[in-house]
C-alpha cells in the first residue's frame, strides 16, 4: 500500500514521527541578540508541535558566536543557551512531535558584529571579505559544531540536523567554487565532503545513536554540482548513524538546470536513490494536502513545510482531515499572523518577502 501522509515513520535508531508532516528550519529573528530563546521563538515553535507537526525543527541554531548570520538567530553554541532550549525541548514534546534543533555556521554570510569583521570561509573570498579558514580555525569549528548538538542533547532534544544547504559554511566547503583549499578539506568531492562526514562521526560519537541524526543540502546553485550532491546524498541515505536527509529543492517541480539532467526534476534525481533505512524529505512549494501526498507518492518519505506551517500551525491536522485542503491565499494581515503566534520581528521579517503581507 502507497505511503499516506498519517502513517508513522520510524527512523534507524528507533525513534518514530506519528506522521509525515515536518517543520521546516525557518529564520524568524525572534531570539535575543545572544542566541538565548525568547517567548515569541518558543510560543511559535510549540504552537506548530501542537498543530500536529510529527517533527519540530528550530531555525538555524549557530554552532559558534562567529558563525551567527541574522539578528535574533537562536543560539546552540554557549552554555548559556541551555535552559532556554531546555524549555524549548520539553515545549515540543509536550504534544508528541520529534524535537530537533537545526545547527548552522553562516561562514562567509556571517554578521560583521560577531565575528570582528572577517568571515570565516574555506577560502579566501574578495566578494565578501571573507578569510580561508587555518587548520586551527577548520578544527575548533569541527569540535564546536559537535558540543553544540551536545547541548542539545543535554536540553532534552530528541536530535539535530546538521546544515550542509544555502551557501553557508558546510555548503561552502562542498562547493569547488568557494572551496579552492589544498590540503584534505579541499579538492576533490571526497575531501570537500569530509568535513561533514567528520561532524557526523562525532556526533555520533558525543550523542548515542538514541539521538537523532539528519543532514540538509541543497542540489544546485551557490558554487555546487548537482552530480556531487547527488552522490554524496547517495552514501548518506546508506549510512547507519543517520536517520533522515533533508533536500532543500526550493520547488518539487523545479527541473535540473545542469546539462547532463536536462529533462528531469530535481525530485527524480534524489526521488530514486536507494536508501538503507534513512528517510528521505524534501521542502519545495508544498501547499496543501494533495501535494503533500504526491510528494510521497513520488518517493519521498516526509515532507517539510515552510509557508503553508507559517499561515497554518495546525497544518498537519487540516491536510489529514481534508484531503482538499489548501493553504489561505496570500497575502495576509498582520493580525491574522498574530493569531499563527509569529511575533513581531518574525511578522517585520515576512512583511519584507514580496505578497506576504497586506498591512
Amino acid at each position: 500500500m502507497p505511503t499516506q501522509l498519517a502513517d508513522a515513520l520510524e527512523f534507524n535508531n528507533g525513534a518514530t514521527l506519528k506522521n509525515r508532516f515536518v517543520l521546516a528550519p525557518l529564520t524568524n529573528l525572534q531570539s535575543a541578540a545572544d542566541g538565548v530563546l525568547s517567548d515569541d521563538e518558543y510560543r511559535w515553535l510549540t504552537y506548530r508541535a501542537e498543530g500536529g507537526f510529527g517533527l519540530t525543527m528550530t531555525c538555524a541554531a549557530s554552532v559558534q558566536h562567529s558563525g551567527v548570520g541574522f539578528p535574533g538567530q537562536l543560539g546552540a553554541h554557549d552554555d548559556r543557551h541551555i535552559p532556554g532550549l531546555t524549555r524549548l525541548a520539553a515545549g515540543i514534546k509536550e504534544h508528541g512531535s520529534h524535537a530537533v534543533v537545526q545547527l548552522q555556521h553562516s561562514g562567509m554570510r556571517s554578521q560583521p558584529d560577531y565575528c570582528d569583521g572577517v568571515p570565516q570561509c574555506p577560502s579566501d573570498d574578495e566578494k565578501t571579505g571573507s578569510k580561508a579558514m587555518t587548520d586551527d580555525q577548520v578544527e575548533a569549528f569541527i569540535a564546536d559544531y559537535i558540543a553544540a548538538a551536545v547541548r542539545c542533547k543535554t536540553a532534552g532534544f530528541d536530535g539535530v540536523e546538521l546544515h550542509g544547504a544555502h551557501g553557508y559554511l558546510l555548503s561552502e566547503f562542498l562547493s569547488p567554487q568557494l572551496n579552492r583549499r589544498e590540503d584534505s578539506y579541499g579538492g576533490s568531492a571526497e575531501n570537500r565532503a569530509r568535513i561533514l562526514w567528520e561532524i557526523i562521526e562525532g556526533v555520533h560519537q558525543r550523542c548515542g545513536r538514541e539521538f537523532s541524526l539528519g543532514v540538509r543540502l541543497s542540489p544546485e546553485r551557490f558554487g555546487q554540482r548537482t552530480e556531487e550532491i547527488r552522490d554524496l546524498a547517495a552514501a548518506l541515505l546508506l549510512d547507519s548513524r543517520l536517520d533522515y536527509l533533508d533536500m532543500s529543492l526550493w520547488d518539487l517541480d523545479k527541473p535540473a538546470h545542469e546539462e547532463q539532467f536536462q529533462g528531469r526534476s530535481l525530485l527524480e534525481i534524489f526521488g530514486e536513490l536507494p536508501r538503507q533505512g534513512v528517510a528521505l524529505g524534501a521542502a519545495g512549494k508544498v501547499y496543501s494536502a494533495a501535494q503533500c501526498q504526491s510528494a510521497l507518492d513520488r518517493g519521498l518519505d516526509f515532507v517539510i513545510l515552510g509557508r503553508g506551517a507559517i499561515l497554518h500551525h495546525d497544518f498537519p491536522e487540516r491536510a489529514l482531515a481534508d484531503p482538499d485542503f489548501q493553504m489561505a491565499d496570500l497575502p495576509v494581515s498582520r493580525d491574522y499572523l498574530r493569531d499563527e503566534r509569529l511575533g513581531e520581528p518574525f511578522i517585520d521579517y515576512m512583511a519584507s518577502w514580496d505578497g506576504f503581507v497586506s498591512d
